[in-house]
């Protein structure tokens, strides 16, 4: 029977303690540390050769689909009440809003280092120390909003935008694509700066701190962010019909994205699964 994620602005002060203490526990147990070396190891930019499978690439919503997936699987052998909750960054959009309360993840950074001091994830706690990462900063940071340089998260014209694509992903399937779905969600654009960071991108540069690069998994709101945007890949869905995940076929041989690109059937590193096998998520979970 499918499970349901919520809203995390709806959640109940019981709900808010059981997914906490679950990451605690997976912190605790050592697994929450695999997710961050996972996120690392396949954080790889469309600069680099090789095959990109998490980012800037057609596969980054399905990627972050199993990712999500292994996470809750692993949260709900702690205690199977919990499931991911997800954070619409369209509504609750300021810094002492939902999810950055005491009793879930705790606020913004302190001024001089960005350090988070309040909630069950501040290091002061003894219970999060960061122990794999792309720097040497044991203690989780935050820089909600950017102080020195602000921007604002996206909005709901701004998802309008991408869900009103009615193709997956174009090629040359990576970050400099300007139509299709997939890279006006995940939000590499033109320019520099914050003009160039749509959607997906911006909120991690909103958030600051640690959910700025490939480690960006230490931060727990990575989850609820990701599961917000896993959200709306189901809604580009509904809205869009029978239209699938591109591309269909892997890019012919001498093109500049042989290999380096997953297809619809081929298989999604690190897992046995394909994207089109990830397509359906309606047997496991739903949104509310």
């Amino acid at each position: 029977m499918a499970y349901t994620r919520k809203d995390v602005s709806t959640l109940t002060g019981s709900e808010k303690r059981r997914f906490v203490n679950a990451l605690l526990e997976l912190k605790r147990r050592g697994e929450y540390d695999e997710f961050v070396r996972t996120h690392i190891v396949y954080y790889v930019s469309d600069g680099e050769n090789g095959l990109r499978s998490a980012h800037m690439a057609p596969s980054f919503l399905p990627w972050h689909r199993r990712f999500l997936l292994d996470l809750e699987e692993a949260l709900r052998r702690v205690d199977s009440s919990v499931t991911v909750p997800y954070w619409d960054w369209t509504k609750d959009r300021t810094t002492s809003s939902s999810p950055w309360t005491a009793d879930l993840l705790g606020g913004n950074g302190r001024r001089s280092d960005r350090r988070v001091t309040t909630g069950p994830f501040a290091h002061a706690e003894g219970n999060w120390a960061i122990k794999e990462n792309v720097t040497d900063t044991e203690y989780l940071t935050r820089d909600l909003g950017r102080a020195d340089a602000p921007i604002e998260l996206p909005t709901k014209s701004d998802l309008k935008w991408a869900l009103d694509d009615p193709v997956y992903d174009t090629a040359p399937w990576d970050s400099t694509v300007r139509e299709g779905f997939r890279n006006k969600l995940e939000g590499w654009g033109t320019g520099r700066g914050s003009v160039s960071w749509r959607n997906h991108n911006r909120v991690h540069r909103w958030v600051g701190g640690a959910m700025v690069g490939a480690a960006s998994v230490n931060d727990p709101v990575f989850w609820l962010h990701h599961a917000f945007v896993d959200l709306q890949w189901s809604r580009w869905q509904a809205r869009h019909g029978d239209t699938r995940y591109l591309p269909a076929e892997p890019p012919g041989r001498g093109g500049a994205q042989h290999g380096r690109v997953v297809a619809r059937h081929e298989r999604l590193p690190p897992w046995d699964v394909t994207p089109d096998d990830l397509e359906d998520h309606s047997r496991i979970y739903r949104y509310a």
